[in-house]
């Protein structure tokens, strides 16, 4: 006899941060998988541009305004999307964007707009759906983490700090959650290709680039695509009941060297 019911054949999804980027990608793969999706972000015309894409693929998905640093936006979007979509089984949590600087040189507003996307945002969506999952006895809540927290890199400014307070968060919750049926998992993507950094100077990438080389940081030039993250996202969140993928770390595969005889 199964130690544990199995996971309804679909399972409603929230994506937050999904109008580009690993979000989109991860919204797509779900969907893909027969997973209701609801896609969520400030930029929610980007948002219904995906879910469109996943509608004509014959997948179900709606798109919903949400900025994750507004604690009544975050509770509309997850009453709406429980109410198109039914229970929410999955959350994905990936809002957030990425500022250059030194540290010591950035604002303190601006360091704070950071840890309030990645951290504080993460927060709400989780005090906003997971109780629910427990009354339910089952639901997976996955944070996309960041390389950065066992390896922190320069001219990260607040992403580092916030970052690592996500995974911290993660994995007090995975304890306080044990026995609950609720998972909590981070997936840690290495360096990967998204829009995220693309509005930097010429100047700041410079400068970025110059220092993760000094610290040993930019080994190769391989990158991850946005549909790679999502795939293990999927792999989390599709293990069975009884089984937890607590991290999972993805990292890029170097180039084939040149053959050396």
């Amino acid at each position: 006899m199964p130690r544990f019911a199995p996971h309804p054949e679909k399972r409603a999804t929230i994506v937050a941060g999904a109008s580009a980027g690993i979000g989109a990608a991860t919204a797509t793969t779900l969907a893909a998988a027969g997973h209701p999706v609801a896609l969520g972000a400030r930029r929610a015309e980007k948002c219904e541009e995906v879910a469109e894409r996943i509608r004509a693929a014959g997948g179900e998905a709606v798109a919903l305004p949400l900025d994750v640093t507004d604690d009544g936006s975050v509770r509309k979007f997850v009453a709406a999307a429980t109410e198109a979509l039914g229970p929410i089984e999955i959350v994905v949590s990936g809002a957030g964007d990425l500022a250059a600087g030194q540290i010591h040189e950035m604002d303190s507003d601006a360091f704070a707009a950071q840890v309030g996307v990645h951290l504080v945002g993460a927060h709400r969506l989780v005090s906003a759906v997971v109780p629910e999952m427990v009354g339910r006895r089952r639901g997976d809540i996955v944070f996309i983490g960041s390389d950065v927290v066992p390896m922190p890199r320069p001219r990260m400014g607040a992403y580092v700090p916030a970052k690592a307070g996500l995974e911290a968060m993660a994995q007090t919750m995975r304890m306080e959650l044990e026995g609950t049926g609720v998972r909590a998992s981070v997936v840690r993507p290495g360096p990967t290709s998204t829009s995220m950094g693309m509005n930097w100077d010429e100047q700041t990438t410079a400068a970025v680039l110059k220092d993760w080389m000094r610290w040993g940081l930019a080994r190769h030039p391989y990158f991850l695509r946005a549909s790679d993250i999502a795939a293990a996202v999927a792999s989390v969140v599709s293990a069975p009941r009884g089984v937890h993928y607590t991290l999972v770390e993805v990292e890029p595969e170097a180039p084939l060297r040149e053959d050396e005889a």
